[in-house]
């Protein structure tokens, strides 16, 4: 028994999100920082995961993709002294792949992403990833998909998706794929099985219309739905991710309010805490908005 913290930052137009098991093993999403719409820095999740949650080593890191978005934090990990034991990331996608995509403005940490996909030896390939993640993660159950093998022109489409279990409760995190990559993912019967009627979903590609996939939103049939986004959103499939969701209870300082959807441009950061308490039959979801 214990509790599963979870935290989707506020970083605008991009994606980071915290992980800390019921063993205190520490997970990292992506690499998400500020308003990345508005070109600023102001927002460091590392910067508060080192100074605030006094935490010096990530036990797992996922990149779940190598656009700016999702690395824009990640000369921090060297400047806070963070230390990665265990790193995901599309490998297949190669420095050639992925050089011709990157503005001169963002080099370095794109040279920083390129210096630990090569330092990290975990080859990862297939559909259904299956990593060298330790056991020991206080009963937590991670998957891992991806389509390695749908072409490379659209890097979406290669986001690794991650899917945590615990005590009954699934939260789904599917990066930026679009709906080139769900459908194909929806083929695969141990994906649909590991996200079928979920608790979070945080909704692909910053809840863009192109990545909204009716078949699979609806196996998720979750209770909410989560979008990490700025105030710049084109094509928005915010309707359609509130209507498909079943809903539940948020808190908000004292008060409670059944929300079918959060975002993190209208709702700031959004703290999810899962699992069980000693004594207790079934497993508690609390969901929390700070803004």
């Amino acid at each position: 028994m214990g509790t599963v913290k979870m935290r989707v930052w506020d970083v605008k137009h991009g994606s980071a999100i915290f992980i800390k098991t019921p063993n205190d093993r520490v997970h990292v999403i992506d690499l998400g920082r500020g308003d990345y719409s508005e070109n600023s820095n102001d927002r460091s999740p590392l910067e508060t995961i080192k100074n605030h949650y006094k935490l010096s080593t990530i036990n797992h890191l996922t990149i779940t993709h190598p656009h700016k978005d999702h690395i824009d934090d990640i000369l921090n990990l060297d400047r806070m002294g963070i230390h990665v034991d265990v790193l995901l990331r599309p490998k297949w996608l190669s420095r050639e792949d992925v050089s011709g995509t990157i503005r001169l403005a963002d080099q370095d940490k794109f040279d920083k992403y390129f210096s630990l996909n090569d330092g990290y030896n975990v080859d990862v390939t297939g559909t259904s990833l299956d990593v060298h993640i330790s056991s020991n993660t206080g009963g937590v159950k991670f998957q891992h998909f991806s389509t390695p093998t749908l072409p490379k022109n659209n890097f979406n489409n290669h986001s690794i998706v991650t899917v945590m279990t615990y005590e009954g409760l699934t939260v789904v995190i599917p990066g930026d794929n679009e709906y080139d990559s769900l459908e194909e993912l929806m083929q695969d019967t141990g994906f649909k099985t590991a996200i079928s009627n979920c608790d979070i979903l945080i909704a692909p590609h910053h809840g863009r219309e192109s990545a909204y996939h009716s078949e699979f939103v609806r196996t998720a049939n979750p209770r909410l739905t989560i979008i990490s986004d700025g105030s710049i959103c084109d094509t928005s499939a915010n309707s359609k991710y509130t209507q498909s969701s079943r809903g539940w209870n948020i808190w908000k300082g004292y008060n409670q309010q059944k929300r079918y959807l959060l975002t993190t441009n209208s709702d700031g950061e959004i703290y999810i805490d899962f699992g069980k308490v000693a004594n207790e039959t079934n497993p508690f979801l609390r969901v929390e908005i700070k803004n």
